[in-house]
Formats: structure tokens, C-alpha cells, sequence
């Protein structure tokens, strides 16, 4: 068989993949890890708020005994730098199906002063032991094709450093939410993409809390431009998700004294809702 004909893209595995080792701690102590936050998942010089989600929820993880984010709910105090951080964990209560947590990550400012980043506040259970019995009126958004979207690669030349994340995903935006990148925004606060990492991992828990975080922010399409930093972001995990690509839709409502709202709904490549979120974002008006 030629070579060319038998050669097939090389997907890294769960717990192999970049992301794995992007978010990986070392632990010091009982409830407190070391991590280096890499400046490969920032957007316009700041670490992006999904991966902070997913280092913290995999320091949680470790903590307490359930396995699998259920709900996490995270308030970003400061805004993160790439470089050494301090993740201290603490465990809140266990039972038999769920247990709580709470997590904050920390850095040190210019004057060597300890500064807190994020504070999260989750409960864990085993994804895997939740009883197959779905009912819901939940449709999975209305997406072309892959083929039919649009992907960083496709517009113009990033700002260097401002977009370092785009690098890190498979991500094609839906044609009809792109009126921002033409200079002719929808007006409508939505924005949809297939998603996935680069290097072709299969998304599980952990990439979900990353995915509700990782599309162009809704105020785009509202007409506005410039960084949108969330200041709450709450995840609800559904189900682990099926291997393959993900489908994101996120839209905003209201938009109202510099702040919007987006939700966000994940769905993976077997038609099930995998994760719901709903985070209150800063937005630059004028």
C-alpha cells in the first residue's frame, strides 16, 4: 500500500495530549500543587478563564474522592499571568454520591505579594454510575457541516501574543455568527462552533469546562470589540462525552451596565447535551 494512502492523522490520547500537560500539577502538600500556567492558552496576554478552570477542577479532582466535575463554580478575582501559580484545595463535605470542594489559585504580583486569581466552589461525583433515563426539550444547535464553518486560519494574520489559544483548538465557527470578522455584526449575541483540541484528543470533563470558554466572546456579534473578561462562570457537567468533535452554541440576552450574560450549551458526537454553563462577562462599551 502506498504511503501516502495508508497514513492517518495522529490523535493524542487522553492523558498524553498538550492540554494534559498544560494542566498537570505537582503536588507540595496535602491540598496545595505547583503549576507553571503556559502562555500557550492566552488570549490577548491573559490566560484564558476555561483553562484555569480545567487546572483547577483537575487539582479538585485529585482532592476529593469522586472523580468528575458535577458542578463548578469559579469567580475570577484577578486577571491571570503565564508563570509559576499555587493551586490550595480544600475539601468541604463528602457523602456517598457527591462530595465538595473548594479551590483558589494564586500568584505573586510585582512586589512579590501574594495575589488570589480565581476562587472556585464544586461538587464531584462518578459521571459513569448516572442512570442512562434523559428527558428534555434541549435540540442540538443547527451547525454546517465542518466543511461549510470557518477557523482562525481562515481570517486575517493574529496580533502576536493575543491569540496564542486559536493554536491549541480545532475550532470552526458557524458561517452565520462570523458578521463580526466582515465588520458587519448580526446584532444577536450568538455565537456557534464545532470544537475540539488541535493535536485531536477526545474531549472528557475536563476539556468541557475549557470548550464553554474557548469561542470568540457573544459581544462581538453585539458590535463591540476588545477583551471580555468573565467575571463569574458556573459549569454544569452532564455526561462524559462521546469521542469525537463538539458542537458549542453561546448566546446573550441582555446586555446592561457593562455586563452581559452568555450561555452556553455543549453537545458531543452522539447528540447528547455533555455540559451547560452561564457566565457574567465585562464588557468594554464606546
Amino acid at each position: 500500500m502506498p504511503e501516502a494512502a495508508s497514513a492517518q492523522p495522529v490523535r493524542a490520547a487522553i492523558g498524553a495530549s498538550e492540554f494534559d500537560r498544560d494542566t498537570a500539577l505537582t503536588p507540595r502538600a496535602p491540598g496545595v500543587y505547583d503549576i507553571d500556567l503556559s502562555a500557550g492558552w492566552t488570549i490577548i496576554n491573559a490566560v484564558n478563564g476555561g483553562y484555569l478552570l480545567a487546572v483547577l477542577g483537575r487539582a479538585l479532582a485529585d482532592t476529593l474522592p469522586h472523580p468528575d466535575p458535577f458542578t463548578i463554580s469559579a469567580h475570577y478575582l484577578t486577571a491571570s499571568q503565564p508563570g509559576p501559580a499555587v493551586v490550595r484545595t480544600e475539601t468541604v463535605r463528602t457523602g456517598r454520591t457527591l462530595s465538595t470542594g473548594q479551590a483558589s489559585l494564586f500568584q505573586h504580583d510585582d512586589q512579590g505579594r501574594e495575589v488570589e486569581r480565581i476562587r472556585v466552589l464544586a461538587s464531584y461525583g462518578d459521571l459513569d454510575s448516572l442512570p442512562d433515563d434523559v428527558r428534555t426539550t434541549a435540540v442540538p444547535p443547527a451547525i454546517p457541516p465542518m466543511e461549510q464553518c470557518f477557523g482562525p486560519e481562515d481570517g486575517p494574520t493574529p496580533v502576536d501574543g493575543s491569540s496564542a489559544i486559536t493554536e491549541r483548538l480545532m475550532l470552526k465557527l458557524d458561517p452565520s455568527t462570523l458578521g463580526w470578522a466582515l465588520g458587519q455584526p448580526s446584532g444577536k449575541g450568538e455565537m456557534r462552533a464545532w470544537f475540539g483540541l488541535a493535536d485531536g484528543r477526545d474531549p472528557d470533563p475536563f476539556a468541557l469546562l475549557l470548550a464553554v470558554d474557548a469561542l470568540p466572546p457573544t459581544a462581538f456579534e453585539l458590535g463591540l470589540s476588545g477583551w471580555v473578561p468573565t467575571v463569574e462562570l458556573t459549569v454544569h457537567v452532564r455526561c462524559r462525552p462521546a469521542p469525537g468533535p463538539l458542537r458549542v452554541s453561546i448566546t446573550t440576552r441582555n446586555l446592561a451596565g457593562g455586563f452581559l450574560e452568555e450561555d452556553a450549551e455543549v453537545w458531543d458526537s452522539a447528540d447528547r447535551l455533555v455540559a451547560q454553563s452561564r457566565q457574567l462577562a465585562r464588557a468594554r462599551l464606546g
